[in-house]
């Protein structure tokens, strides 16, 4: 699986702050045999994170994006917005199941609006900006994102229901 990390933070993008999420993030996909084949840091600057999204996931070089940063209510969290307005298809569930799990270690899980969706056949998950939050939502949602990549790059047909006893 070839993967993409993005992080929001006007901090991290002025070299202010060091950025740990990204490095979580990366050390967790490696988990399920996840290549970081791209990486950035940018501001949260909605233009900047919907061009930079755009332009990986068109690229058709990454099956998956995972964006840690600006999901949170601050005025200058934008990217739920940036990545709703650059997918094609929303994957809500995903977002729920974070939030769900991130609510059992604290309820300001429940403040987190990070979105997930599909844009061609790549998968972008945006994840909060703590290096606590990247670790608990993503080891929510982990094991299931190899086989959504498989689903969006067509290697998983039929989808038949193994019967109940």
């Amino acid at each position: 699986m070839r993967a993409g990390v993005l992080t929001i933070s006007d901090k991290a993008s002025k070299g202010e702050r060091v950025d740990t999420s990204g490095a979580a993030i990366a050390e967790l996909l490696a988990t399920i045999d996840a290549s970081i084949d791209r990486s950035d840091v940018v501001p949260d600057e909605a233009p900047q994170i919907s061009d930079t999204l755009r332009s990986w996931a068109d690229s058709d070089e990454l099956d998956l994006i995972i964006t840690t940063g600006g999901t949170g209510l601050s005025p200058r969290d934008v990217t739920p917005e940036a990545t709703a307005e650059i997918i094609e298809r929303p994957a809500p569930g995903l977002g729920e199941l974070m939030r769900s799990e991130g609510m059992k270690h604290t309820p300001m899980a429940a403040l987190s609006r990070g979105v997930a969706g599909v844009r061609g056949r790549c998968l972008i998950v945006n994840l909060p900006g703590s290096e606590k939050g990247v670790r608990e939502s993503l080891t929510a949602v982990i094991d299931i994102l190899p086989h959504a990549v498989e689903i969006l790059r067509g290697r998983v047909g039929d989808h038949t229901s193994t019967p109940r006893a």
